[in-house]
């Protein structure tokens, strides 16, 4: 019997141990063996195992509580989730996620590809580094994950047993919290609101009555309508990239909601990074993430309108203007998780280091209130964003806007 046939949280060296057993087809050199845990997000304990004969393996472990929060507990069968989900985004985009060498459903962990040879995006995009692949690559990874699980392609059935295997009450209550109501109410005192704009988040956010019908609308539509199998938390901080190559891993957050969800967290942390990258002077960068930001959704809907053609099985979705009626709502959606992503990420409780991180006050709080207020208007005009150029607009007049109140 192993003293792994009981859950209990490991330490660096249980995950040696763990690793020769989970993994023996590396051929481990035990004597060499070398374990840390190297985890800086919110919910999980990350570790990477390596031997003198250059084996090398992650393995990431499901906590019974968040990192940041001891009060709030998760179910750790968010591993199984994420790791049967990464299975199935490797068959539906092959090359765009690790490698799953096993996952372990009693000590709620998975061993997964090293990727070393890549960095963390968050970390690159605040090096101000320039991956002219990223946007390409980005969408090639997101049409047929995205579009391949909806009842327009999938035998319908077949789907219904996804959307029952993979859903995670605990982590979409997290969501509906975080993203769609406590940025505008601060209802349980959890926000982390940047003094300089303490009043402006109070105007802007808090006291807009409007914008809070529009997102209430939003809310209701993640927690009902099951579009599409989302990664749920699609930000730079789950994408590792190098020059040649781009891979996207940690989608504990996956279940069945509106696949504008993915899209939208992509272009909301571009934005993020073009602000840190304006707020350093770095022209170039800026440039680029602009491109970014216009052929993500460009690239992305094309692809996806050409995925529905060749794939489509639903008969009533054949319809003459049913596809354009459905691809309208995608870039709807999308644009409205744009800005809320935006909003989210500046006053709610888990901030982006592409703002924090800025030292010049007065550039912080400028780079603040211009993600809230291209928030605001993606929200309330989400249905008026028909392409790229319309995204990066909105970027572009929210920029001139806080300019010009000083």
């Amino acid at each position: 019997m192993s003293r792994f046939d009981t859950y209990f949280l490991m330490k660096e060296p249980d995950v040696i141990e763990y690793v020769r057993i989970k993994v023996p087809q590396m051929d481990w050199d035990a004597a060499t063996m070398n374990s840390r845990e190297i985890g800086d997000g919110n919910l999980n304990y990350v570790f990477k195992v390596t031997d003198a004969l250059g084996h090398s393996v992650i393995v990431k472990q499901a906590g019974e509580e968040l990192r940041i929060s001891r009060e709030m507990k998760i179910d750790t069968d968010r591993n199984r989730i994420e790791s049967e989900i990464l299975i199935l985004q490797g068959k539906l985009a092959p090359g765009y996620v690790p490698r799953i060498y096993d996952y372990d459903t009693t000590m709620c962990a998975c061993c997964m590809e090293d990727l070393s040879d890549h960095i963390l995006m968050r970390t690159a995009m605040l090096q101000h580094k320039i991956y002219p692949k990223f946007a390409e690559q980005i969408s090639d990874f997101m049409a047929p994950v995205l579009m391949g699980t909806t009842d327009v392609v999938m035998d319908h059935q077949e789907k219904k047993a996804l959307q029952r295997k993979f859903i995670s009450p605990q982590l979409c209550d997290i969501t509906e919290a975080l993203v769609y109501t406590e940025p505008y109410n601060d209802e349980l005192g959890r926000n982390n609101v940047f003094a300089p704009n303490a009043a402006f988040v109070k105007e802007k956010l808090y006291g807009d009555t409007a914008l809070h019908l529009e997102v209430a609308k939003l809310k209701m539509d993640f927690m009902t309508r099951a579009q599409s199998l989302i990664h749920g938390d699609l930000h730079t901080g789950s994408i590792f990239i190098n020059d040649a190559d781009t891979r996207v891993f940690d989608p504990e957050f996956a279940f069945y909601g509106p696949m504008g969800y993915d899209i939208g967290n992509v272009i909301a942390n571009m934005i993020f990074a073009w602000c840190n990258g304006d707020a350093y002077g770095e022209t170039e960068f800026c440039a680029w993430v602009e491109s970014v930001i216009r052929d993500v959704v460009n690239l992305t809907m094309e692809k996806m309108g050409k995925y529905y053609d060749e794939h489509v099985t639903d008969t009533m979705a054949k319809a003459p203007g049913y596809k354009e009626y459905y691809m309208a709502s995608i870039l709807s959606d999308t644009a409205a998780v744009t800005g809320l992503e935006l909003n989210r990420r500046t006053v709610g409780m888990a901030n982006v280091k592409d703002l924090t991180t800025i030292p010049d006050e007065a550039k912080r709080a400028r780079a603040e209130r211009i993600c809230m207020t291209a928030a605001i208007d993606f929200i309330k005009n989400r249905a008026d964003k028909h392409c790229g150029n319309c995204f990066l607009n909105t970027l572009k007049d929210a920029v001139k806007a806080v300019d010009a109140q000083g």
